[in-house]
């Protein structure tokens, strides 16, 4: 049995920098990994299956639309893999849980087949998160996901990601700006925690008022997170997932336990930030 991660994207910036001709935005992203996500399991079998568990899956498709197959199928339609995901990921929700789950699809089967990784345009095709997604390490993600540049050394981050259980589709979002030619991110240079969320704080989100506008609960989870000390709270993605980032765990954890304990029915959770 195979066992591939599938951590958590977080777009600590995102700047809408243009769009193409054919309607596929440009970005300038900060890209990192939670120490938290899905996790799937690959197994030699004579066919191609899928099953979904755990806390996250309900609403999750099984069938052809799922990205995990859709990885699947780059490799060719003539190898069979029993794979097995266990969801605890918001599907959705701006933290690249399905664009994750087919970057892990394609490492696992990659070495369960002993076939290589489809090419950067096949990986493309699945989606703009699914090449930055097959590392984790931090990067800065470009274009329309194919400029991928490795970044200078994060100092320690924790962070705690709320999720306020409310749908944002991406499509409004982006049709809700009101301008698509913003500007990119500065080079990005730091020296330790503080310098990094100087630097940080003089970013965006450029989807983040759009996606307020949308739902209101995306202001409602930004606002808890600064409530509990973040050095910096801010949306992931075109959301609803919402971050803040802690110099320590203990802050961190404190502050999910706070939110948490406030507002039940939202999904949170405190992790490390992958280096």
């Amino acid at each position: 049995m195979i066992r591939e991660k599938a951590p958590a994207k977080i777009n600590l910036a995102l700047h809408v920098t243009g769009q193409r001709a054919d309607g596929y935005h440009l970005l300038d992203s900060l890209v990192v990994f939670a120490g938290l996500g899905d996790e799937l399991t690959f197994e030699p079998a004579s066919d191609l299956s899928l099953s979904i568990t755990g806390p996250l899956a309900k609403g999750v498709p099984v069938g052809p639309s799922n990205l995990v197959l859709q990885a699947a199928a780059l490799f060719g339609q003539d190898l069979g893999a029993r794979i097995a995901l266990d969801k605890r990921l918001p599907h959705a929700a701006g933290i690249g849980g399905g664009s994750a789950d087919a970057a892990a699809t394609l490492r696992g089967l990659a070495r369960l087949w002993n076939r290589p990784l489809p090419g950067p345009d096949a990986c493309l095709s699945l989606g703009a998160d699914v090449p930055v997604c097959l590392s984790t390490a931090p990067q800065r993600m470009r274009g329309i996901g194919e400029d991928l540049t490795p970044l200078p050394t994060l100092p320690t981050l924790h962070v705690v990601l709320v999720n306020p259980r409310v749908p944002v589709p991406t499509g409004p979002v982006f049709k809700a700006l009101p301008r698509k030619d913003n500007p990119a991110m500065e080079t990005p240079t730091w020296a330790g925690f503080e310098s990094f969320i100087d630097w940080l704080a003089r970013q965006r989100n450029d989807l983040e008022p759009a996606a307020i506008g949308l739902a209101p609960a995306v202001g409602d989870a930004l606002a808890a997170l600064a409530g509990t000390g973040a050095a910096l709270a801010r949306m992931s993605g075109s959301g609803a997932t919402c971050f803040g980032l802690y110099e320590n765990r203990q802050a961190a954890g404190q502050a999910a336990q706070t939110i948490a304990a406030t507002r039940p029915d939202w999904w949170v959770e405190a992790s490390e930030i992958l280096g």
